[in-house]
């Protein structure tokens, strides 16, 4: 199969190389992750990849609505998966009403849960809550792939997407210098930079020669892509945002 070079397809593929963490341990989507690995390994996409994509439950409609409120045709065109997953400017122009109906009709979180628990997650849309992946993972307590229970501190430090600077690399490790979630007097924080190491499989590795001092993202202990500066600051917007919001009610 050809590499094709268009921006939807630079989408399925970035996209896929976040969604693979939690789909490898069986958290979201469909029972794939082979076939995922088998696509960012060999460096392709195709319809296969797209379609797999569409099976996240809680990804996809992300992706549709941020498409949609754009007047962007393809959910997978790669602003879209950008600003999901990292952030842009996309996220500053999706009406209110956009989000309340997505919580509401595409992930069913008011029929879900207790009606208390939704009001206080509504309640949080005009003060600042935008539809980045940092959003759900730290203001939406019950996990909404395969996994119904609650989180811990420590699934969703894994499961925000975080970012490192390449101190070494020794073998399948990647040794970087990262923000790790804290909580401390009841509040959640990004604590101090502190050495963390990514163990790369090596059945499961598809980043392309990261270099000491790059930039990378990771996701569910899973190193994703190297990024620019400007990606860590957009990155570090919205967590910050939704720490603040999440702080509001713990």
């Amino acid at each position: 199969m050809p590499k094709l070079a268009t921006t939807k397809v630079d989408g399925v593929a970035r996209c896929a190389r976040y969604a693979f963490g939690h789909n490898r341990l069986h958290l979201c989507g469909p029972d794939a992750n082979s076939e995922v690995l088998a696509y960012l390994k060999a460096g392709v996409t195709d319809p296969g990849l797209e379609s797999l994509l569409r099976k996240f439950g809680t990804l996809y409609p992300y992706l549709l609505h941020i498409a949609r409120a754009n007047n962007i045709a393809d959910p997978f065109d790669a602003r879209v998966v950008e600003a999901y997953w990292i952030g842009n400017e996309l996220l500053e122009t999706i009406p209110l009403q956009v989000f309340y109906r997505h919580l509401v009709d595409s992930l069913r979180l008011k029929a879900r849960g207790p009606k208390m628990q939704f009001n206080t997650l509504e309640a949080k849309l005009p003060r600042g809550a935008r539809m980045h992946h940092s959003f759900h993972v730290l203001n939406v307590y019950e996990r909404t792939g395969h996994d119904q229970s609650l989180h811990t501190l420590e699934s969703i430090d894994a499961c925000r997407v975080s970012w490192g600077r390449i101190d070494k690399i020794e073998g399948g490790k990647i040794i970087v210098w990262r923000q790790p979630l804290k909580l401390e007097a009841g509040k959640l924080s990004l604590g101090e930079e502190e050495l963390f190491t990514v163990t790369r499989r090596l059945e499961d590795d598809f980043m392309e020669g990261p270099k000491v001092g790059d930039i990378i993202t990771m996701h569910w202990q899973v190193p994703c892509e190297v990024v620019t500066q400007n990606n860590v600051r957009w990155l570090e917007k919205y967590t910050r945002q939704h720490l603040a919001l999440a702080n509001q009610t713990l």
